[in-house]
C-alpha cells in the first residue's frame, strides 16, 4: 500500500512561507510599530534557543512551543521587512523633509518615454533643500515633462534641478477604482512632478552600474526590433515578447490577448524563461562530456538566465522563474532530486525576503498559481483520456496544460479583471507554441543583426508570424459569446472559489471524501454571500460623481440600472470609460436604464427619491425668492460665474460637490463663499468621486 506524503511535508519552506505571508499582509493593514515587531521577533528567537537546551523527552513534548515559536519567527520577519521597506518609514525619505518651493535634485533611473501629452520617467531624489543647503534623502518620483521641453540632453542617470513643487500622488477615488497611490507607494514612490522647461540639467551623470551594463544592451536589442520589423502593432509585440518593453505596445491589441485569455504571453515569466533555459542546454550540450563543464555549464545557465531576467525588466513573474529554475540547476549538478512545491515555496519566500510588496503584484500571483495548478492538475486531467494517434494525443497534451492551469487562476482572474475568456483553449492552443517560435526568432535576428540581408529577412518573417498570431487572436475575440465579462466577487468569494477547486481537485485526486465535503461546504457559502450580495444590488440607490479630470460625469444609480448625466464625449473615449466608469459600473453590477421615468428632469434641476440635485456648468441669473427652493445637492461643473451669496437669495443648498471639470483657481474662491455661508462641500479632485446613498 502506497503511503501518501502529505504537501507539506514534501515542501518544508511551505511551514516558513505561511507564516511570512500572513505577516506582510497584517502588517500592512495594521501598521505594527517597528520596535513591538522586534520584542516579537526577540523573543520568539530567545524561546526556541531556550528550548534546544530542554532534553529531548520534554522538547518532544512541548513540540507544539517549539511549532508556535518558528511560525512567530517568520510572521514578526514578514512584518519587519514589511515595515522597513516602507519608504514613508526611512528617515532619510524625501517625503519627511521636503516643503513646498524647495530646490529638488533628481536622478533619472531609466531613459525617458515619450507620452501622448509629455516625456515621463522615474527619478531618484537625491537631495532637497532651501538657501543653498542640502539635505541628501532617498526615494523615488515620477517625473512629467513638458512635450516642447528640450530633452535632448536627457538620459539614464541624468542629473537635473528644479524647483517646481511637487505633488503627493493620489488616487482618483472612483468607486472600484485602480489604487494608483498603494501601487506606486510599493515602488517607493510617493510624489510626482509637472516639469515644463524649469529644470537645470548638470553636466555629470550618475547612473548605477547595472543600468550602464543592461540599458546600453536593451537599447541596441530596441534598435535592432525597429529596424528590421515592420508594422508598428507587430512591432510594439516583438518588443514585449523579448525584452518586457510595452510602451509601443497597441492598447487595443493588448484589451484583445486579455479579452481572448493569453495576456500571459504578452508579460515576461515562465514560457520565457523556459525557453531561453531550453536554448542555453542545447548550445551547451556539446560540452557536457568534459569535466570542467560540470559546475561551468551550470554557472553559464543561471548567468544567463538572471541577465535575460534583468534585462526584461526584473518583473516578480520573471524572477520567480528564473530563481525557480536556478533551484531546478543546481539541483541537477548536485545530482539531488528537488520538489516542485519546495522550489516554488523557497522561490517565494526569498522574493517577498527582497521585496514583500510583491505579494499584491497581479502578476506574481497569477505566475505562482498557473505554476501550481499545472503541477497539480495536468496528470490527472491528461489521464481522463487515452489517445494512440500521436498528433491527436500531442494536441490533448497542449489543451489539458491550459484546462490544468487555467482551474486555480480563475478565482484570480475573475477578481482582478471581472471576466473570464470562453475560448481560452482554442486561443492558447495557437497562441503559445507560435509566440515561442515567434521569441526564438527574435533571438536568432538579434544573433544576425549584424548581417543587414538576413536580418531583414528574419525580421520580415517575425513581423508575419506576429500578424498572424494578432490576427487570430482579434478574430477569436470577435466570436459570439467570447468573453463572459462583468462579473464582479470580493476577496471571500474569491477565497472559496479556490477552495472550492483544491477541495474537488483533492477528492479527485486522492479519493478522499473530505475534499468533496469542504468543496460542497464552500460552493453553499459561496452561493449564499452571492445571493445576499445580489439583494442588495438590486435595493442600491445611489448617485456618484466621478473625479475623471477635465470631465463631468455623473451616474444616477437605481439597483441595477443606472442614468448618465455629463460629457458625451467620455461615450466615445475608450480608456477614459474603461478606466475610470466601468469599474464602478461593475462594482455596481449595473446597466444602462432603458427608460429614464424615475428621473424627473426640468432644465437643470433632477428629481429622484424625493431629493433634488442641481447641476450648475454655466452663468446663471439668479433671483430673490421668499420661499427658496430646496437643493440637496448642487454639483457644479466647468468654469461658469458664479457667485454663491446671490445663488443663495435662490436656493436653500445642503451640500456642494465640485467635479473634476472646474478649474483648481476657481474652486477656492467658491470654497471660500462655502465656508462663510455655512454649506458642506467636496472637492472631487482632492477627496475622490463623491458618492450619495438616497435610500
Amino acid at each position: 500500500m502506497a503511503i501518501t506524503i502529505p504537501v507539506w511535508k514534501k515542501a518544508p519552506f511551505i511551514r516558513f512561507l505561511v507564516p511570512l505571508i500572513a505577516g506582510i499582509i497584517l502588517q500592512w493593514n495594521f501598521q505594527w510599530p517597528s520596535k513591538i515587531l522586534l520584542g516579537v521577533f526577540t523573543f520568539s528567537i530567545i524561546l526556541l534557543s531556550v528550548s534546544f537546551l530542554l532534553t529531548s523527552y520534554r522538547r518532544y513534548k512541548l513540540a507544539f512551543v517549539n511549532g508556535a515559536a518558528v511560525f512567530i519567527i517568520f510572521f514578526s520577519l514578514g512584518s519587519l521587512i514589511t515595515w522597513y521597506k516602507d519608504i514613508r518609514h526611512n528617515s532619510s525619505s524625501y517625503g519627511n523633509h521636503y516643503k513646498g518651493g524647495d530646490e529638488v535634485v533628481a536622478i533619472l533611473r531609466e531613459p525617458i518615454v515619450e507620452k501622448a501629452n509629455s516625456y515621463k520617467a522615474i527619478a531618484t531624489i537625491r537631495a532637497v533643500g532651501r538657501n543653498n543647503k542640502f539635505i541628501a534623502t532617498e526615494g523615488d518620483a515620477i517625473l512629467y515633462i513638458q512635450k516642447d521641453a528640450d530633452v535632448s540632453h536627457l538620459d539614464y542617470g541624468s542629473q537635473i534641478i528644479f524647483s517646481t513643487p511637487l505633488q503627493e500622488v493620489r488616487n482618483a477615488g472612483n468607486p472600484g477604482g485602480f489604487d494608483y497611490k498603494r501601487y506606486c507607494l510599493f515602488q517607493g514612490i510617493t510624489h510626482q512632478a509637472f516639469l515644463k522647461k524649469e529644470f537645470i540639467v548638470l553636466d555629470k551623470k550618475k547612473p548605477s552600474l547595472p543600468g550602464r551594463l543592461l540599458f546600453p544592451i536593451r537599447k541596441k536589442v530596441l534598435t535592432t526590433l525597429r529596424r528590421n520589423i515592420p508594422g508598428e502593432k507587430e512591432l510594439g509585440l516583438a518588443e514585449a515578447l523579448l525584452i518586457g518593453y510595452k510602451d509601443d505596445l497597441d492598447k487595443n491589441l493588448v484589451q484583445s490577448y486579455t479579452n481572448t485569455g493569453v495576456v500571459h504571453i504578452i508579460a515576461i515569466s515562465g514560457l520565457h524563461l523556459g525557453l531561453i533555459y531550453w536554448l542555453l542546454v542545447q548550445v551547451l550540450k556539446p560540452f557536457r562530456r568534459k569535466k570542467v563543464s560540470r559546475w561551468l555549464n551550470p554557472g553559464i545557465i543561471i548567468s544567463g538566465l538572471w541577465l535575460f531576467s534583468l534585462l526584461a525588466g526584473g518583473q516578480p513573474s520573471v524572477l520567480r522563474s528564473a530563481l525557480m529554475f536556478s533551484c531546478i540547476v543546481l539541483a541537477e549538478s548536485l545530482s539531488r532530486k528537488t520538489s516542485i512545491y519546495n522550489t516554488l515555496a523557497f522561490s517565494a519566500f526569498a522574493l517577498l525576503c527582497i521585496n514583500p510588496y510583491w505579494l499584491w503584484d497581479v502578476g506574481f500571483q497569477l505566475s505562482y498559481v498557473a505554476v501550481l495548478s499545472i503541477v497539480i492538475f495536468t496528470k490527472p486531467i491528461y489521464n481522463l483520456f487515452f489517445i494512440k494517434n500521436r498528433i491527436l494525443d500531442l494536441i490533448w497534451k497542449l489543451n489539458s496544460v491550459s484546462i490544468a492551469a487555467q482551474l486555480l487562476t480563475t478565482p484570480f482572474c475573475i477578481y482582478h479583471f471581472h471576466q473570464f475568456p470562453n475560448f481560452f483553449l482554442l486561443t492558447n492552443f495557437v497562441a503559445v507554441p507560435l509566440s515561442s517560435v515567434i521569441v526564438l526568432g527574435e533571438i536568432f535576428l538579434c544573433g544576425v543583426s549584424l548581417i543587414p540581408f538576413l536580418a531583414l529577412l528574419a525580421g520580415k518573417i517575425i513581423s508575419w508570424l506576429i500578424w498572424v498570431m494578432n490576427s487570430y487572436i482579434e478574430r477569436i475575440e470577435s466570436l459570439p459569446a467570447s468573453l463572459w465579462s462583468g462579473m464582479q466577487i470580493n476577496v471571500v468569494q474569491a477565497a472559496l472559489l479556490i477552495i472550492v477547486v483544491i477541495g474537488f481537485g483533492y477528492w479527485l485526486l486522492e479519493k478522499q471524501k473530505t475534499g468533496a465535503i469542504v468543496a460542497v461546504a464552500a460552493v453553499l457559502f459561496f452561493t449564499g454571500l452571492r445571493s445576499f450580495s445580489f439583494y442588495q444590488v438590486y435595493r442600491q440607490q445611489k448617485l456618484v460623481v466621478y473625479n475623471i479630470p477635465k470631465y463631468k460625469a455623473i451616474d444616477i444609480i437605481n439597483g441595477r440600472h443606472y442614468f448618465f448625466i455629463g460629457d458625451s464625449d467620455i461615450q466615445a473615449d475608450d480608456f477614459v470609460r474603461n478606466f475610470h466608469l466601468k469599474p464602478s459600473r461593475i462594482l455596481h453590477r449595473i446597466e444602462p436604464a432603458e427608460k429614464s421615468e424615475n428621473y424627473q428632469r426640468q432644465e437643470n434641476m433632477v428629481s429622484y427619491q424625493g431629493k433634488n440635485i442641481l447641476s450648475i456648468e454655466e452663468t446663471k441669473q439668479f433671483i430673490s425668492l421668499e420661499n427658496k427652493i430646496p437643493v440637496d445637492l448642487l454639483i457644479i461643473s466647468n468654469n461658469p460665474k458664479l457667485y454663491f451669496n446671490k445663488l443663495s437669495k435662490t436656493f436653500s443648498v445642503k451640500q456642494v460637490v465640485f467635479d473634476a471639470s472646474c478649474p483648481a483657481w476657481k474652486i477656492n474662491y467658491w470654497k471660500k463663499d462655502c465656508d462663510s455661508l455655512h454649506i458642506p462641500y467636496h472637492d472631487v479632485n482632492e477627496k475622490g468621486a463623491f458618492v450619495m446613498n438616497m435610500n
